[in-house]
C-alpha cells in the first residue's frame, strides 16, 4: 500500500511539473493554445505510466492490475478536482476520453515494468 501511495504523489507531482513546463513552452513561444488538450492528456498517461512502471517493476507481479488500479484512482482524483474547480460534474466524451488514457497509460507502465 505504502508503494501505491508514493507512486500516486510522484505521479501528480510528475503532472504538475510538466503541465508547469508546458504552460511556460504556451506563454513565451509561439506554440498554439490548441495543443493544450492533447499535451495534457499526454501528460497524464505518462505520468501514469511512469507511476504504474514504478510499482510494477519493484512488485514485479500483476502489472496490468496495478496499473489499472493507480489509473483509476488517479484518474478518479483528477476528476474530482476538476469538478470542484469548474462546479462542473459533467461527464463528457473529452472526459471519458480522459479517464480512459489515463488507465491505459496505467496498465502499459505496469505491463513494462513487471517485464523489465
Amino acid at each position: 500500500m505504502k508503494i501505491f501511495v508514493r507512486e500516486y504523489l510522484i505521479s501528480i507531482l510528475l503532472t504538475i511539473l510538466l503541465i508547469f513546463i508546458l504552460s511556460i513552452v504556451i506563454s513565451n513561444t509561439g506554440v498554439p493554445e490548441k495543443i493544450i488538450k492533447p499535451a495534457t492528456i499526454a501528460i497524464t498517461s505518462l505520468s501514469l505510466m511512469f507511476g504504474a512502471f514504478r510499482i510494477s517493476k519493484s512488485k514485479k507481479e500483476k502489472g496490468i492490475l496495478n496499473g489499472c488500479i493507480l489509473g483509476l484512482i488517479y484518474m478518479i482524483t483528477l476528476y474530482i478536482i476538476s469538478g470542484f474547480l469548474t462546479l462542473e460534474f459533467t461527464l463528457t466524451i473529452n472526459s471519458i476520453i480522459m479517464i480512459f488514457l489515463g488507465i491505459l497509460g496505467g496498465v502499459v507502465g505496469g505491463i513494462i515494468g513487471v517485464n523489465f
